[in-house]
């Protein structure tokens, strides 16, 4: 990991200067990234937006989209891997984007191996509210959620696998849950469909036992995907529709979420109604609730008031690998874009290739957003 002197801008000089102080270090990764770790976190959906070029060998590699995969992938060749370890950013990023720049400034922090979660994702908040003030805006909406508490509560109601990866999967990608759930209640239409004995064979089957036979079936066809689709896709689609051909999703099941996913306001309330709905239901969620009310609590010590931070069980980033909390800090009264976002995604070690999870959690600042909103004299 290249380390380098700051931008010599005042306001960069302040903002790295106040990372350093709170103990991280500044780093620069290479500009030049492979692709596959973006393409393979966040799907082909993104290829349209990488700058990508091919090297002599065959390998496709990108100008970084973003910072936190470059960052971690660092961490992860260095020999502090696995330690707890802390890094700053100021640099360049490159994504097209329609109407407007495809090339900015992005900077952040992001904090890898600390066991004291909850503290951690205080900490990354606090200081996300130092950027925007070094900025000199204070007046900020604080916008939270809890990616950990939904996947609590699709564990405890112990629903069919394809229903719960598809639950999760539209909760992290902001697609409409509620139409979701309506579809899953509906049962499926009579009639014999194509496809009914392998329909029948996957009923109430794993993803890895519909995999293997989904496998063994195009093997014996001599074929390794049908209309572009993978096998993993294929074996996915016809277990889902098993599932579906099984049976509605419980009503209780979708009683109980969506009076999840009503509830919002301040923390300290939240925690009550999350309580009350785990004693309703009967659901053992309680671990992903006492971490939820230990993080506020040490939000309270950093001087962050709870009765000033919206919480929304329905929050979420868009994205697969956060697995915990999240964040946004908007501009108050004009705040459709966030000036700062982040969070926890201790899923994203291993997915880069490390052999045991590693915590992890962090936060990006669009900095020509808080540019332009600091020349406004922090007004919206």
């Amino acid at each position: 990991m290249n380390v380098t002197a700051p931008p010599s801008a005042a306001w960069a000089d302040t903002l790295l200067q106040s990372f350093a102080r709170a103990g991280y270090v500044h780093a620069e990764p290479d500009i030049l990234q492979p692709a596959d770790p973006f393409l393979d976190l966040s799907g082909e959906d993104i290829r349209k937006s990488l700058y990508l070029t091919t090297d002599a060998t065959g390998e496709e590699l990108c100008l970084r989209p973003d910072l936190t995969i470059p960052v971690a992938r660092d961490y992860l060749a260095s020999p502090r891997a696995g330690q707890p370890a802390g890094f700053s950013y100021l640099g360049p990023v490159f994504r097209y984007r329609s109407g407007k720049k495809s090339q900015f400034l992005q900077a952040g922090i992001e904090s890898f191996g600390r066991q004291d979660r909850p503290a951690a994702d205080a900490e990354m908040l606090a200081l996300a509210l130092q950027a925007t003030n070094a900025f000199g805006i204070s007046d900020v909406e604080i916008r939270t959620g809890d990616v950990a508490l939904f996947n609590a509560l699709i564990d405890a109601l112990e629903l069919y696998p394809v229903w719960r990866r598809r639950l999760i999967k539209d909760f992290n990608r902001k697609i409409s849950l509620t139409d979701d759930i309506e579809r899953l209640t509906l049962k499926t239409a009579p009639g014999r469909n194509e496809y009914e004995g392998v329909l029948a064979a996957l009923a109430g089957s794993d993803r890895k036992a519909a995999l293997a036979l989904v496998t063994d079936l195009m093997s014996i066809a001599g074929t390794s995907n049908v209309g572009g689709r993978t096998v993993a896709e294929i074996a996915d689609r016809f277990l889902e529709q098993a599932t579906l051909k099984a049976g509605a999703l419980p009503r209780d099941a979708i009683s109980i979420i969506k009076r999840f996913l009503a509830i919002t306001g301040e923390p300290v309330g939240a925690v009550v109604q999350l309580r009350a709905l785990a004693a309703d239901a009967k659901l053992d969620i309680s671990a992903a609730i006492d971490q939820f009310e230990s993080r506020v609590g040490f939000m309270a010590k950093h001087g962050i008031d709870a009765k000033k931070t919206r919480f929304s069980t329905s929050f979420g980033r868009g994205l697969d690998y956060y697995t915990g909390f999240e964040f946004e800090l908007h501009h108050k009264g004009n705040g459709t874009e966030p000036l700062v976002a982040g969070g926890r995604y201790d899923g994203l070690m291993t997915q880069l290739g490390s052999s045991s999870p590693i915590p992890a959690v962090g936060f990006s600042i669009w900095v020509d957003a808080l540019l332009k909103a600091g020349k406004n004299g922090g007004k919206a």
